[in-house]
Order: structure tokens, then C-alpha cells, then sequence
């Protein structure tokens, strides 16, 4: 197909208006390599990268740690009908077995056939059970262990390498130990975690390069104690998540974030649980009972219980009522995501040679027109 009239993402992180084309399931770079010349007119459309998020736990009822293959198919299907056309989501923390059927059904669906019309399964984020208890959030504490290089490996194994990131508390015992030996195979991320500044700094410089969803589930940033948040500013090489809710993180805050961090370090994440795409109501993460109202997720005690709004969302509501500009949120949600988890040769630009994976999105308030995946018209 050939897409013509939009204002189109470049790899150079700006808007120009050219012309999109696609043969087979990948961009080429000129009409000469395309067999079929059906037109897609996307007059008034900014063309975007298909979104990749690397942190979510479920949608439409479904939960990655339900560990079935119709759990990820429903949401691989929701995901990509939304324009996130890469997924990487995430486990909770959970009992040995129950983390090891999850690895392992990941790794069948991965080598299954792949279905029309569902976003790739690129990888999995282990966001717990190394976590710190003081700052475990909706993670289950009746689960928490200290990080454990073998089981580690044991259900990387089981997955087929597809873990991508890893959440480490780096004060709880055997955290740094961990990062030394592991970090040149997965993403290391601080999460979860009460650290202070130097042992943060001191995480870093041994090999984490990661910050899951900043400002939640750490000590906040203070002119006294920096915390995390301090350390992974002063860290050039360290990314770090936000999750642009209207929830997580006011508005003013997520531009101040901007500001410190550029959009070069940013990755805009959901962490999105079951409820996402469905009425507000009662429903669960990580085994836990939640409640969500609206936008708002919670568990009982009223901490907030991941998010209830997917990534094209999230990068609407960064654009739309942060300020951040589109160019910016773009760069965040889809080019740095896919750089993150190494998948960035395939996925996270409209590029001859990559994935055509493509989303319309009208330009006046980026409302969806449509989602082209792999070739594809959804």
C-alpha cells in the first residue's frame, strides 16, 4: 500500500509530509518495491510509529499473570485495535510457580502462530518479587524474596529469554550482587524501592539503567534527600518511566520531569490493569481486590493499583492537558520504548526496512483514523 497526504514522524523526531510505503509486512523506500498501489488517503493525519509500551499488566478483564494463552491473545488484540502495536508487559509479585507458568506460557504464545490484528509479544518485564516491603505499592508482600540470581534464571529460562527488564530494590540484601552479574543480559530498573541517593548512585554505576514508573513507590525527591530520583538524574545513561494517566503524576510535575530529563530518557509506560478498555468496577492485580472509578484504580486501603488507561491514552493526555509537545510524547512512547527493550532494528520508526506498523491519528486532537500493523489494515 502507499500512504499519502499525512504529516509523518521521521526518525529525526519531526512532522514532514512525504508519502508512506509499505510491501509485505515492511516499509520500503519508494512506490518502485510495491506491488500493490492501493492508496490510503490520510489527509489532515499526523502518521506515528506504532506504540510500544514496556510496562502494562492487563486489559479487557484479562491479566498477564493469569498465565493462559487466551489472557495474552485478548490483550495483544486490545492493544494493537488502541495503535500500541509492541507489547512487553509485565508480571506481578507472585509465588515461584506461579511466575514460572506465566515464563512459560509467554514463551508458547511467542512461538504459536501469530494471529491478525494483535500487537507482538516482544518480551516480558519482571516487576517483582525483588522489590523492597516498605515500598511494595499493589505489589503482594506475601510474596517479596530477596533478588535470586538462580530463580532468576530459572524462569528466564522457562521463557525463552524474553525477560527484558527486571525490578530490583537495590538496598534489600543481594540487590547489588545481583546488578553486577546480571546486567549485561536484562535491563535492570530500580523500582519498589526506599534507596537513598548514594545507594542508588552506587546501583547505577554497577549496572542498572532503569527507573520503573518514577515519583511512585520510591521517597519522594527533596533538597535534602534527592532519593532515586536525584540519582537517575544525575546518571546520564539512565531512562526512566512515567505514566501520563492524569492520575500517577500532576501535570506540572510531568513537565518539570521533561525539563530534567529530556525526551531522550523518557519512557512514557501505562501500567495498565484488567479493567482497561471496560465499564469502572471491582476487579483484581496480583491476586488483590480493586476497585476502579473512572481512571482511578485502587486497592482497598486506597493505594493506587496500577492504571486503568492504555499508552496511545497516556501520550494523548501528555499532549493534550500536560503540554508536553506531540514530537516529544511520540519520541516517549514509541521510539525510546522499543530502544529500551534492544527491539528498535524492527520496531519504533517508520523506516524502510522495519515493521510496518503505522498509526493515523487526525490533527486536531490526535483522535485514532487507523492502525496499519505489520503490513496490514486493522
Amino acid at each position: 500500500m502507499i500512504i499519502k497526504n499525512a504529516s509523518v514522524y521521521t526518525e529525526e523526531g519531526r512532522f514532514l509530509p512525504q508519502d508512506i510505503f509499505v510491501e509485505g509486512d515492511c516499509f520500503v523506500d519508494c512506490a518502485d518495491k510495491v506491488s500493490d498501489k492501493t492508496e490510503i488517503d490520510a489527509s489532515g493525519c499526523m502518521a506515528i510509529p506504532g506504540l510500544t509500551d514496556i510496562h502494562f499488566h492487563g486489559c479487557m478483564g484479562h491479566d498477564f499473570c493469569d498465565g493462559t494463552l487466551d489472557a495474552i491473545d485478548t490483550m495483544a488484540a486490545y492493544e494493537a485495535s488502541v495503535g500500541v502495536t509492541t507489547i512487553v508487559p509485565a508480571t506481578m509479585t507472585l509465588d515461584e510457580d506461579t511466575l514460572y507458568t506465566i515464563c512459560k506460557t509467554a514463551k508458547e504464545y511467542r512461538e504459536g502462530e501469530q494471529k491478525e490484528k494483535r500487537a507482538r509479544l516482544c518480551g516480558i518485564n519482571m516487576e517483582g518479587p525483588f522489590v523492597a516491603p516498605s515500598k511494595k505499592g499493589a505489589q503482594n508482600g506475601a510474596y517479596i524474596r530477596t533478588p535470586d540470581i538462580a530463580m532468576y534464571d530459572k524462569l528466564n529460562d522457562a521463557s525463552g529469554n524474553m525477560v527484558k527488564l527486571i525490578a530490583i530494590a537495590p538496598e534489600v540484601d543481594g540487590a547489588m550482587e545481583f546488578i553486577e552479574k546480571k546486567h549485561g543480559e536484562v535491563v535492570i530498573s530500580l523500582a519498589h524501592t526506599a534507596t537513598d541517593y548514594n545507594t542508588a548512585v552506587c546501583a547505577f554505576k554497577k549496572g542498572a539503567s532503569h527507573v520503573t514508573h518514577l515519583y511512585n513507590a520510591m521517597n519522594p525527591y527533596t533538597h535534602r534527600a534527592p532519593g532515586l530520583v536525584g540519582a537517575a538524574v544525575d546518571m546520564p545513561e539512565t531512562e526512566v518511566e512515567l505514566i501520563c494517566d492524569g492520575v500517577h503524576i500532576h501535570p506540572a510535575a510531568v513537565r518539570t520531569t521533561f525539563k530534567m530529563f529530556g525526551d531522550d530518557r523518557i519512557i512514557l509506560i501505562s501500567d495498565s490493569m484488567m479493567a482497561t478498555g471496560l465499564e469502572d468496577g471491582d476487579y483484581s492485580l496480583g491476586g488483590q481486590a480493586v476497585k476502579v472509578v473512572g481512571n482511578l484504580a485502587t486497592l482497598a486501603d486506597g493505594t493506587i493499583a496500577g492504571s486503568a488507561t492504555n499508552l496511545m491514552d497516556c501520550m494523548r493526555t501528555a499532549v493534550l492537558k500536560m503540554g508536553i509537545p506531540l514530537e516529544s510524547a511520540v519520541k516517549c512512547a514509541a521510539v525510546n520504548p522499543a530502544k529500551s527493550v534492544g527491539i528498535y532494528d524492527k520496531y519504533g520508526s517508520i523506516t524502510p526496512g522495519k515493521k510496518a506498523n503505522v498509526v493515523l491519528l487526525k490533527k486536531e486532537d490526535l483522535a485514532l483514523q487507523q492502525v496499519i500493523l505489520e503490513g496490514n489494515l486493522l
